[in-house]
C-alpha cells in the first residue's frame, strides 16, 4: 500500500508541475506536501485532521511536548492548537512526502453516534493528539482521496463517504477514545475548544479569563488547569501565538504593513509586537513576511491552476 500511495501522491505533485511545497487538492480539506530538504521549524495552527507521512520524517513541538512520525504513519489531533511542525528526514533521491486531510466534525460526530460500541473514554485530561499506523482500511482511505483528484465531479458525492470511513477507523481504534472527546458536547475536551473558538473570533479583543472560564462552563481554577494540560500554555500565551500567527498571515497573504498587521491582531505597540514576533519566528516581521510571500506565491498559482483544469 505505502508504494501505491506514494506512486497516486508524486502522479499527482508532477501533474500539478511538480518541484516541492505545499499543492492544494480539489477538496479544499486536503492538502498534499513535499520536500525534497529537511526543513525549518514551522509555527501554524492545527485543526482537527490527521497528517500522514507518506515517506519520510516529521516532528511537531506541541507546548513542550516533542512528537515524531514517520513513513506510513500518521499525527491525529484532535482540537485546534497553535504547534510547530518541521520536516526532519528528506532528500533528493527520497523527498518528504506527507497528506493533510481535515475532519468534517459533522461526520465524526454522526459515525459516532451511530457506533455499535463507542469507544472507552479515557481520564478527560491530556491532549488529543497521537500518532497511529497507516495501513489496511485507513490507507486505502487515504489513497481513494488522492486518486478521487482524477475525477473532480465525484468527489462531493465519494468524499463524505470516505471521511466517513476515516472516522470510523479512528474512533474503532486504540485511541478513538480520545478523538471522541473532541464531539462529544460536554467533555472537557470540547468545553476547552469552545474558550478556544471564542479567542479565535475576535483576537483583537484583550478577553478576560473569567470571560474564557464561563464560555467553558467551569470554574476559573478548573478551566486553568484543564486548558493547560490541553495546550501546554496559558489562555494569555495561548492568545499570543494565535495574535501572532494570525499577523504572520495578514503580512503573507493580504499584504499588511507590519503596523497595519499589529493592530489588526489587537496590539497597541508596533514596537512590542516587533519583538515579540521576532522572539516567536527567530526573525523581524518584515523580512520573514517577504520571505513566506515567495512559497505562498507558488501555492496561489498552484491552487489556481487547480481550478482551471477543473
Amino acid at each position: 500500500m505505502s508504494s501505491s500511495l506514494l506512486k497516486a501522491v508524486t502522479s499527482y505533485i508532477e501533474a500539478q508541475g511538480g518541484g516541492q511545497g505545499l499543492f492544494p487538492t480539489q477538496i479544499s480539506s486536503v492538502n498534499i506536501m513535499r520536500s525534497f530538504q529537511r526543513r525549518l521549524p514551522l509555527q501554524q495552527i492545527y485543526r482537527p485532521s490527521i497528517c500522514v507521512v507518506i515517506q519520510g520524517a516529521k516532528q511537531i513541538l506541541i507546548g513542550e511536548e516533542m512528537v515524531q512520525y514517520g513513513a506510513m504513519e500518521c499525527l491525529t489531533i484532535g482540537m485546534e492548537l497553535p504547534a510547530t511542525g518541521r520536516i526532519v528526514e528528506a532528500g533528493p533521491d527520497s523527498p518528504y512526502m506527507g497528506v493533510t486531510i481535515e475532519f468534517d466534525l459533522a461526520i465524526m460526530r454522526d459515525v459516532l453516534e451511530n457506533l455499535e460500541t463507542p469507544p472507552t473514554l479515557p481520564p478527560d485530561s491530556g491532549r488529543c493528539v497521537f500518532v497511529s499506523k497507516v495501513d489496511g482500511p485507513l490507507a486505502d482511505c487515504v489513497l481513494r482521496i488522492i486518486r478521487m483528484n482524477e475525477a473532480p465531479q465525484a468527489i462531493p458525492i465519494l468524499y463524505p463517504s470516505v471521511m466517513r470511513e476515516i472516522c470510523y477507523w479512528l474512533l474503532s481504534s486504540p485511541h478513538g477514545g480520545k478523538l471522541c472527546r473532541l464531539v462529544l458536547p460536554e467533555t472537557n475536551t470540547a468545553r476547552i475548544s469552545r474558550a478556544i473558538h471564542l479567542i479565535r473570533t475576535d483576537l483583537a479583543r484583550m478577553l478576560r479569563v473569567e470571560q474564557l472560564a464561563e464560555a467553558a462552563r467551569m470554574s476559573l481554577s478548573s478551566f486553568h488547569q484543564h486548558f493547560k494540560a490541553l495546550t501546554s500554555m496559558t489562555p494569555l500565551q495561548f492568545q499570543k501565538q494565535l495574535r501572532l500567527i494570525e499577523a504572520r498571515r495578514l503580512m503573507v497573504t493580504e499584504n499588511a504593513s507590519v503596523t497595519e498587521a499589529a493592530y489588526q491582531v489587537g496590539y497597541e505597540s508596533a514596537s512590542q509586537f516587533s519583538r515579540e514576533y521576532s522572539r516567536m519566528f527567530g526573525a523581524p516581521p518584515k523580512r520573514d513576511a517577504m520571505t513566506k510571500q515567495r512559497l505562498y506565491s507558488q501555492y496561489i498559482n498552484r491552487k489556481a491552476q487547480n481550478a482551471y483544469s477543473s
